[in-house]
């Protein structure tokens, strides 16, 4: 029997049920990804199993390096083969890693490959992926037809050009694809040369000359407009807490000056900047109806030098160990006092605050504790969200999985979401915790895995 089957991580007969009448045709919705916007626009034709498979992708890259692959393989110029032949090197020794999960479920799912990967096997995988890899089927956009995406939202900051997700409207793409709103920037007073680059940046695209804090609140919500129109409906933060050290405006501007004339703002002033400036974004949000996204706990950049080398984004973070709860809390509820609170999902990184933030999604409305995230999106972090979600809330009403990836190639994630899903819900109805009758179990697992974060977000979707 091939490695990846059809009853793979499904255990028992009742998750191969679920999983095959109700959860296995379901189209996906990925409310949250980074899939670069102009290579869905101009439909980019991928050259090779590298373009495709190992660009951008620090999964991949951390797992190289612990396995003593040079840099120059992972994120740097060697010659794409080179790079695919040390992951291929590398791949048997992921044993128990999500990774080597995911690298056989893409294989078979993209290209119908079903020899273990390894570096006697890379040559002719690589050859038979790459030829494929020639064919519409498997550009861009051929892949969102091919995995049945309906509706997918990339991840935009309010300085970016967003000509290519106009260009996308009246284009032939599969799926629908729209921004969503990313002002992490605009938070950066603590570092005021990429601050005030960020800053000139904005005048830019927004057209508003930016010498006061009201100047960059209202560019702000002219791009915000601009989104809007083009059918954004989510905002997301990546934030290491959440800060709630509220202040006035008259404060926030004198932050804002201070960061203007190049001056560092001090850690208080960083995070009463930040605080006011998240209250402004939730106000936005809510007047328009969007959900907003709290992406909370990671660790970033950890490597100074790397960051130097290498930039953002490029395998050098790690969870955090920060208090989170009630600064959370306390953002939540000065919206909501202000009865200016939209609906947020909640993600945390570091699995100890999973019951945390599973219990705050309940305090408030419309509010959802999100799926496992990160280092958390594999078979037992999913596992630990769901029982959270299971036990302190509703998990009929989870609006499920996201890719929040890179990488086209990550499209069997949501196969793999829904096969723990399956397995999990399957297991309690073997054991009898939860009665065998498909009308109380099988809508759960379809709406799970498509219809209600269609509801919940309203997205319209023929």
């Amino acid at each position: 029997m091939a490695f990846i089957h059809e009853d793979f991580l499904l255990h028992n007969s009742a998750a191969r049920h679920l999983y095959h009448t109700f959860a296995e045709s379901e189209p996906i919705l990925d409310y949250h990804c980074h899939l670069p916007v102009a290579e869905l626009a101009h439909n980019r034709q991928f050259r090779n199993l590298t373009e495709v498979w190992l660009e951008g992708d620090h999964y991949k890259w951390r797992a190289m390096r612990a396995n003593g692959v040079d840099e120059r393989f992972c994120n740097g110029n060697a010659e794409p083969f080179e790079k695919f032949r040390a992951w291929a090197r590398t791949v048997p020794f992921t044993l128990r890693n999500p990774l080597y999960h995911w690298t056989h479920l893409e294989l078979k799912r993209y290209f119908g490959i079903e020899e273990l990967l390894n570096e006697s096997t890379a040559r002719s995988i690589w050859d038979r992926a790459n030829e494929q890899l020639a064919t519409p089927a498997l550009s861009a956009q051929g892949i969102l037809g091919k995995f049945h995406v309906k509706l997918l939202c990339t991840t935009d900051d309010p300085v970016d050009d967003l000509s290519c997700h106009e260009a996308l409207r009246s284009s032939s793409c599969p799926a629908r694809v729209l921004p969503a709103f990313r002002p992490d920037r605009a938070l950066q007073v603590h570092l005021p040369e990429q601050f005030n680059e960020w800053v000139a940046r904005l005048e830019g695209t927004s057209n508003i000359e930016i010498r006061t804090l009201a100047n960059l609140t209202d560019a702000l919500e002219k791009r915000h407009d601009e989104f809007h129109a083009l059918g954004a409906r989510l905002s997301d933060h990546g934030l290491d807490r959440c800060p709630a050290n509220f202040c006035t405006e008259q404060t926030a501007e004198q932050i804002f000056e201070k960061a203007r004339r190049g001056k560092t703002a001090s850690p208080e002033e960083h995070e009463q900047f930040a605080s006011y400036m998240m209250l402004f974004f939730g106000h936005l949000d809510a007047r328009k109806g969007w959900t907003k996204q709290l992406h909370l706990g990671a660790y970033r950049n950890s490597s100074a030098r790397r960051l130097r080398q290498m930039g953002e984004n490029t395998g050098y973070d790690s969870m955090n160990d920060a208090p989170q709860i009630s600064s959370l809390g306390a953002y939540l509820d000065a919206l909501d006092s202000e009865n200016a609170l939209p609906r947020v999902i909640l993600y945390n990184v570091n699995p100890t605050d999973n019951y945390a933030f599973a219990t705050m999604a309940g305090n408030f409305p419309k509010m959802q504790f999100g799926g496992a995230w990160w280092f958390l999106d594999q078979k037992e972090g999913m596992e630990w969200q769901l029982d959270a979600l299971s036990n302190a809330g509703l998990l009929s009403r989870f609006v499920g999985m996201l890719t929040d990836s890179r990488s086209f190639m990550s499209y069997p994630r949501h196969e793999y979401f829904r096969r723990v899903l399956c397995n999990l819900v399957g297991r309690d109805i073997e054991n009898g915790e939860i009665p065998k009758d498909d009308s109380l179990a099988g809508p759960m697992i379809r709406n799970l895995c498509y219809a209600n974060a269609r509801d919940y977000f309203g997205f319209d979707i023929s």
